[in-house]
């Protein structure tokens, strides 16, 4: 892990995002890329009016100016920092600074969202996490352990998760976490029998890993929802973390379908890591 990108909009949200990536930079001696978008229109810095062009210069300087003022942290003495300020708030930037820099990580800190306001509105976290390519992990206090000693990996074993949990793999190796892999079972038309979903793990693993040495590490448990079966299943056991594949559906397909890896991402208290799918 060599370079975190942490997007910064001032808010105690992004603080606690920036303390984790902190910890984890100082643990693994990576880059932090600090990320500040302003919310300047399109019209404002492209106006030939004197007026406005003065306008967006003078909000430009201010902003650039508090975002000096923000990372001028304690916490952040020994890290090596590298500030980065983009002029349009568009969520797709986080994955293209990413790229850019060949960034290995993402941090988010959210407050979650519920109801009608998640529905319509949605967080700004869920925008990165449906963009980003890279991992994200989204984070919702300052004080969490970033040793993460015990993760939940939740997914159900379809082919297509095999990138994403190869991906997960390879970071966890190297943080010595145990894993533990949840399949929800759902009492409705995607409810399977043992043997269905026994043989689905089987073939999985045989092609992720040429091997099944990690079915001993999966658990099959029984819910309502997919998201209320890995949250319960986390907190029995004491997770540190929860992993998940996402789709990041974009536009109708994810407002008439949802993504259960956004869902969990914005209603789990534990630290939640996202791999795209």
């Amino acid at each position: 892990m060599k370079k975190i990108i942490v997007p910064i909009d001032f808010s105690e949200h992004s603080e606690y995002a920036l303390r984790t990536a902190t910890k984890l930079a100082k643990k693994y001696n990576a880059e932090i890329l600090a990320l500040h978008m302003l919310e300047m229109s399109d019209l404002m810095l492209t106006a030939s009016d004197g007026l406005q062009y003065e306008k967006a210069s003078f909000f430009i300087k201010l902003s650039e100016q508090k975002f000096e003022q923000f990372l001028k942290k304690d916490y952040l003495k020994d890290v090596h920092i590298t500030p980065i300020i983009k002029h349009f708030k568009v969520f797709s930037e986080v994955d293209d600074v990413a790229k850019k820099h060949h960034a290995d990580l993402i941090i988010m800190g959210s407050h979650g969202a519920s109801g009608m306001k998640e529905f319509f509105v949605g967080s700004n976290t869920e925008r990165v996490v449906r963009n980003a390519e890279i991992p994200v992990l989204v984070v919702k206090n300052k004080g969490i352990d970033i040793n993460f000693e015990t993760v939940v990996f939740a997914c159900d074993f379809s082919e297509d998760c095999i990138k994403p949990y190869i991906n997960a793999s390879k970071i966890f190796e190297k943080m010595n976490t145990k894993v533990y892999f949840v399949y929800v079972n759902l009492p409705n038309e995607h409810f399977q029998s043992s043997i269905e979903i026994e043989n689905k793990v089987v073939n999985f693993f045989t092609k992720a890993d040429g091997n099944l040495d990690k079915m001993k590490d999966v658990h099959y448990v029984s819910d309502y929802t997919v998201e209320d079966g890995v949250l319960n299943f986390s907190l029995k056991i004491g997770a540190d973390m929860i992993a998940v594949p996402t789709h990041g559906k974009k536009g109708l397909a994810h407002f008439f379908q949802g993504s259960i890896g956004e869902d969990i991402a914005n209603h789990a208290n534990l630290p939640v890591m996202t791999f795209k799918i």
